[in-house]
């Protein structure tokens, strides 16, 4: 097939589906699964997966977590129902990625609730032109002021990044709740541990490849693949409701041509129907790689998804055990 009549193909396939649309939306914005658990000290609330996981995790039974995100709901265009934002007000902590979450930015400074906000507890990307060539150890210490700056906050996707936002939730968390702050430092504790230890078998896992290059449905990943000397490219960039152009579309195809690219990742959340076109004309394979925006499969926590994208890169890369 010419590169014209593929490029006609998926962009019918796009007028008629939509890029970033997501499969078996949830309903309520935020009002099913905003209210906590019962049964803790402190109630919290989570903007987006891998911190409703921290939170549980480091919490333990001192702490009742909630999502202010629906399963199955993108959180990029989550809207907040006023119930939703009444329990924000009325919780002890809501954590949250600033400059993610609209909604959830703004409804934090209308009701005043305590917050801690994981952007400013470890250093950000930019949104474009990631350097290929940051690694752990110049993780900045000190606090950032994002606001306009286009950073990327996909942050979760490093394991390093990620403790350091648990370190800080900690000492939150111990600071709201005296009793409990050895309790958390310890789990704390244990989390960092459990995370290095993911962060190393990633960079062992990924140390010998035949390629370097992803094709992906959106730009979610620099934090994983900046660390570790992998290139992503998008047919979208950071925000996933944008639609891939014909122009974009042919870049992709000369991408894969020069890097050799045999597979096409699509997300466990958004409509793969423009990733399968572009892979099915282009004679690749599809694969899901999971931006851990939100969590479908409940039975499965954040060390489970992302050992899951280790094994999805290492096929797609033709990476070698180590």
């Amino acid at each position: 097939m010419t590169r014209a009549r593929t490029l006609s193909a998926l962009l019918a396939v796009l007028a008629l589906s939509g890029c970033a649309a997501f499969q078996d939306q949830g309903s309520g914005g935020g009002t099913t699964t905003a209210a906590a658990s019962a049964g803790g000290n402190v109630t919290v609330l989570t903007g987006v997966y891998p911190l409703e996981y921290l939170a549980k995790e480091i919490g333990g039974v001192r702490v009742s977590v909630g999502s202010l995100t629906p399963a199955n709901v993108d959180p990029h265009t989550l809207e907040l129902s006023p119930r939703t934002v009444a329990d924000m007000g009325a919780a002890g902590l809501v954590v949250h990625v600033s400059g993610f979450q609209a909604a959830v930015d703004d409804a934090v400074a209308a009701t005043g609730v305590r917050a801690l906000d994981a952007a400013e507890h470890t250093e950000l990307l930019p949104a474009d032109g990631h350097d290929h060539g940051h690694g752990h150890d110049e993780h900045a210490e000190e606090t950032h002021d994002h606001a306009g700056e286009g950073l990327d906050p996909h942050l979760w996707l490093d394991p390093v990044r990620l403790a350091e936002v648990g370190t800080a939730l900690a000492e939150e968390l111990a600071d709201i709740d005296p009793d409990g702050a050895s309790a958390y430092r310890a789990n704390a504790e244990r989390v960092t541990a459990e995370l290095t230890e993911l962060d190393a078998e990633i960079t062992a896992g990924l140390a010998t490849c035949e390629r370097d290059t992803i094709v992906v449905a959106h730009e979610a990943y620099g934090y994983l693949t900046d660390a570790h000397g992998l290139h992503q490219e998008g047919l979208s960039g950071i925000d996933p409701d944008a639609e891939p152009s014909p122009a974009r579309l042919a870049e992709i195809a000369e991408v894969v041509s020069e890097h050799d690219v045999d597979t096409v990742f699509v997300e466990s959340l958004l409509s793969p129907a423009v990733s399968e076109a572009l892979a099915q004309d282009l004679g690749l394979r599809t694969a899901v790689l999971d931006p851990l925006e939100n969590q479908r499969d409940r039975s499965a926590d954040y060390l489970d998804v992302m050992r899951a994208n280790l094994a999805a890169l290492q096929q797609a890369l033709g990476c070698t055990a180590a």
